[in-house]
């Protein structure tokens, strides 16, 4: 998504941007010098070592090595998409996103999210005026939702007929298409009729608050009891997640979300004050509902039925978790009694009781090793191997880290083994890496090159050494682009020039850069254009030694024994 993004949009946006203005609005900033400090956001720590740049228009923490632009820190703070982001910034600055930063890609689909909003909006007044509305009425005061609470979720009413929805919306050949392009309405036969019909609606929105589907809760004993909007080119089941945008707007930075399994379930938390409740639309937990979940919170809980059934799909989901669970990332798993669902149990133990039985839920690392423990035999050796042999290919999916450590030296206490020789034993209270000093002698002559040049940009601007350009060597082409990009921008800032590049990973790559320990700077020129000039002697070599090589197996041409002797000759840099 990127790349929808004018670049030149981009690069104005950063240059208007002050950093120390944008992360001083969510963490409180002390001034120190030339720069800013605050203990991190991003991990536990009693000592600041979070710095705010404002001459490089960037944030770094020598703690956790956390670290970015305005934009990267709306990003990881906020948890926020790229073009959110951009979006969140440029509001800020009072500036609009240009139409052609539009967040779809392909085709613009505002036709369609305006008729889910009709549809959203037809609904609701169906549920205050329509004569059969005193059933759902009835239905949700049953269930103890409460005028305001059935507002913030917009809930709504489909009336008992076939067309009820096409007839108020479907005005014309091209609103009709929208209404079946958007899932709203069916064709069968040459007829067209209404999906949703004498149902209790729920509109299903997505992180932006927009209307992308909806769920229908049917009144009496007809089947399906549940039904969802079909996919459609903006709804996705195996991406949305019901209740997410509602739990934002309750708490932008909530402590966990709890996944259950139906609407009324939300629903009915939040009528009892629990607001950070979200449920699947009918599917198992993907992948790509997890990482929207990990972007809003650390912690994810989630509820099922304590029966077989409930327990399988627990598992089926720990399975989907375990490769995304990166450090500080938590999952649990809280099993409901016999008979009972969240709305059930809320009303039965209350609200304080049931988030106390969420704090301790069961967590992630408990429920698979008692999971294989179950699976086997514990008190035989034999027993004991097993399970190590059932566990290895799930910690195998674990990310690299201190979890998957801790998971593996947990595995070898349950089954009665020491961790093999020459294993690293960490605290298991560390939450930050120490900062560590890198001589610079050490750091490749290109890589410094480029750390130098996006630390301080102005260096682009001095009378550069020649000779270096024609080294074959990967990050030349970026130093290179690098240079002329400063030279055509000559204001730029190490945070616009990062931003600069539209590629993800080359952007990573100069993010890590622009906070590397070059041990200096106090002449940075200097080691600028010395390492220039290195990397030109570099280049002279690597020529003169492919001349050698080839003098020993043909004769060189007059040309070339010249330019071999000009390669011997001192280079005047």
């Amino acid at each position: 998504m990127p790349g929808a993004i004018p670049q030149h949009f981009i690069d104005e946006l950063l240059a208007r941007a002050d950093i120390v203005e944008v992360i001083g609005r969510r963490v409180p900033l002390k001034k120190a010098g030339r720069e800013f400090h605050a203990c991190c956001p991003f991990h536990t720590e009693k000592t600041p070592s979070f710095t705010v740049s404002p001459a490089k228009q960037f944030y770094h923490c020598f703690g956790c090595g956390a670290h970015g632009t305005a934009l990267g820190f709306l990003m990881e703070y906020d948890r926020l998409s790229f073009p959110e982001a951009v979006e969140e910034l440029a509001s800020s600055l009072g500036l609009e996103v240009p139409h052609e930063a539009a967040f779809e890609q392909g085709p613009d689909h505002r036709p369609l999210y305006d008729i889910l909003d009709q549809a959203a909006r037809h609904f609701a007044l169906q549920l205050r005026q329509h004569p059969d509305a005193p059933q759902a009425i009835d239905y949700l005061r049953g269930r103890g939702v409460s005028g305001e609470v059935a507002a913030t979720f917009r809930l709504g009413y489909a009336p008992p007929g076939w067309d009820n929805l096409l007839r108020a919306l479907g005005t014309d050949d091209g609103r009709v298409r929208l209404l079946r392009d958007a899932g709203l309405i069916t064709e069968q036969d040459g007829k067209r009729y209404d999906r949703l019909r004498e149902r209790i609606i729920f509109p299903i929105r997505d992180t932006r608050g927009r209307v992308v589907g909806f769920g229908g809760r049917v009144l009496g004993d007809r089947k399906p009891k549940y039904l969802n909007s079909p996919e459609t080119p903006v709804f996705h089941k195996g991406r949305e997640l019901y209740g997410l945008y509602e739990a934002r707007q309750a708490d932008a930075h909530p402590q966990r979300l709890l996944v259950v399994e139906g609407y009324m379930d939300v629903v009915a938390l939040a009528q009892f004050g629990i607001s950070n409740a979200v449920a699947t639309l009918g599917t198992a937990t993907t992948p790509d509902h997890l990482e929207k979940l990990y972007r809003a919170t650390p912690e994810v809980v989630f509820c099922f039925d304590g029966d077989r059934a409930g327990r399988d799909a627990a598992w089926k989901a720990l399975n989907t978790a375990l490769p995304l669970m990166r450090d500080g990332r938590q999952a649990r798993f809280l099993f409901l009694p016999e008979g009972e669902d969240p709305d059930s149990l809320v009303r039965r133990i209350g609200a304080e009781a049931l988030q106390a039985e969420i704090t301790v839920a069961q967590p992630l690392s408990e429920f698979l090793f008692d999971k294989l423990a179950a699976q086997v035999d514990m008190h035989s050796l034999d027993g004991r191997a097993r399970m190590a042999e059932l566990a290895r290919p799930l910690l195998e999916q674990l990310p690299t880290g201190m979890f998957r450590e801790m998971m593996q030296q947990a595995l070898y206490e349950h089954v009665g083994l020491k961790p093999p020789a020459g294993r690293v034993e960490r605290p298991t209270g560390l939450t930050a890496r120490p900062r560590v000093k890198r001589p610079q002698g050490t750091i490749p002559p290109i890589r410094r090159a480029v750390a130098l040049l996006v630390q301080t940009p102005s260096l682009a601007i001095l009378d550069i050494p020649a000779g270096w350009e024609g080294l074959d060597s990967p990050g030349i082409p970026l130093l290179q682009q690098l240079i002329q990009t400063v030279r055509a921008n000559p204001e730029i800032h190490s945070a616009g020039l990062v931003e600069h590049w539209p590629e993800p990973e080359t952007r990573k790559s100069l993010a890590k850069l622009a906070v590397l320990d070059l041990g200096i700077l106090d002449d940075a020129a200097e080691q600028f254009l010395g390492t220039l000039r290195t990397l030109a002697n570099e280049q002279r070599r690597s020529e003169r030694d492919a001349l050698l090589t080839k003098s020993r197996n043909s004769p060189l041409s007059e040309e070339e024994k010249q330019r071999l002797r000009e390669l011997y000759r001192p280079l005047d840099l």
